[in-house]
């Protein structure tokens, strides 16, 4: 396919989730993350994290400019507030499974455990969580490392 094409077809692919299925798979995702840890809607839907990967995914594939720590944070906020929305927690639970969310997602892309759990931990001003955030780190530093062994040793 002609890198023309490519691009052209991204670029439809984004405008029709945007339009059709929703505005979430725009941007950095801030806007979810606000509206996750700050209101008392803390539950994503079961597509929020699917937009999420999607439209980053195919913005950085089609050469599109742009930053991988803010979509990297907002896809793990959407896959913590899914997960406790499916177990049923508590707003409070549900707050530190979206932190956690957050940094097991940006360390499986950036493979920087304590860098990611020590972003978080900044951003959000919640030092008793710090252990939470360490062991989310290091459990989603040890699966992406397997990952990446499984599918690059069949090839």
């Amino acid at each position: 396919m002609e890198a023309s094409s490519f691009l052209v077809l991204s670029a439809w692919i984004i405008a029709s989730l945007a339009y059709f299925v929703s505005e979430h798979v725009l941007g950095s995702g801030k806007e979810l993350m606000e509206q996750y840890l700050f209101t008392s809607q803390k539950h994503a839907k079961w597509y929020d994290p699917v937009l999420r990967l999607v439209g980053p995914a195919l913005s950085f594939a089609s050469g599109g400019a742009g930053g991988i720590f803010a979509p990297a944070l907002s896809g793990g906020a959407t896959i913590g507030s899914l997960f406790s929305g499916w177990f049923g927690f508590t707003a409070t639970e549900t707050n530190v499974m979206i932190l956690a969310g957050m940094v097991a997602f940006l360390t499986g892309i950036t493979r920087a455990p304590f860098t990611s759990a020590i972003l978080v931990l900044e951003m959000t001003d919640r030092h008793s969580l710090i252990l939470h955030l360490m062991l989310a780190a290091i459990v989603a530093n040890v699966v992406a490392r397997s990952l990446t062994n499984i599918l690059f040793t069949t090839i």
